[in-house]
């Protein structure tokens, strides 16, 4: 164990579901890409570590996807009492983190923030061997309106595990490696979002959506067609 003073970091497990939640409620230093009915899972499954002040969790760092070689920082959270000092907590945490993390096959790290100008650890990142690869847009649909009825050949049907293997033949061909969910994966997504289906035409899977909805609000979290069969109404 790593130790600064009286403070110890250790990795997550499920017995830390409470201690993880209270942060992630209760606190304004809080970057989170799940939710704490996903934390679970999330902890049984994905790397994470905290910091300790004797039995009290202090600062937590943990993953949401992870599909080596990649893996995605999707949660960092600081009690309230200690937020301004959340780069000294950043920064004990992370060398335990990045093992954690390695040991799992992934070789490299990846995080999704908000606006430029309001994300607080953009900074803290970039000073720490980041960089901006992307930056992404998001579009709000805010009427329940059809524009078109898509392509009529194509089913559309729920997802299931024998669809793996053309679905991340799909992957590959939409997606750069970072982006790419692999089949441990899609298999945990079927299992957590509501809604997950896959395009078939002619037998094969050439596409797929999954969504989920969120305080009243829909998302739609991703939607892929194969490249060579884009703009026939099937997205």
């Amino acid at each position: 164990m790593l130790r600064d003073r009286a403070l110890t970091v250790r990795e997550l497990s499920r017995a830390d579901i409470s201690a993880v939640r209270r942060v992630m409620t209760t606190s304004e230093y809080v970057y989170c890409r799940f939710g704490p009915e996903e934390l679970p899972r999330l902890l049984e499954r994905k790397p994470g570590v905290a910091v300790f002040a004797g039995d009290s969790l202090q600062a937590f760092l943990m993953t949401n996807i992870l599909s080596p070689p990649s893996a995605w920082l999707g949660g960092f959270g600081v009690i309230w009492s200690e937020g301004n000092r959340f780069v000294r907590y950043f920064d004990l945490l992370l060398p335990r983190y990045i093992a954690a993390v390695r040991r799992t096959g992934a070789s490299a790290l990846y995080y999704t923030g908000g606006d430029l100008p309001s994300d607080w650890l953009k900074d803290t990142l970039l000073e720490r061997s980041f960089r901006l690869l992307t930056t992404l847009r998001s579009y709000d649909k805010l009427d329940f309106q059809i524009p078109t009825e898509g392509n009529q050949e194509v089913l559309v049907r729920p997802f299931a595990p024998a669809d793996l293997p053309e679905l991340l033949q799909v992957e590959a061909a939409c997606f750069a490696q970072y982006w790419r969910y692999d089949a441990a994966s899609f298999l945990e997504i079927a299992e957590t979002y509501p809604y997950f289906v896959v395009a078939v035409k002619d037998g094969r899977v050439i596409g797929y959506q999954f969504n989920t909805v969120d305080g009243g609000m829909g998302f739609l979290v991703r939607i892929a067609v194969r490249p060579d069969l884009n703009s026939r109404g099937i997205g």
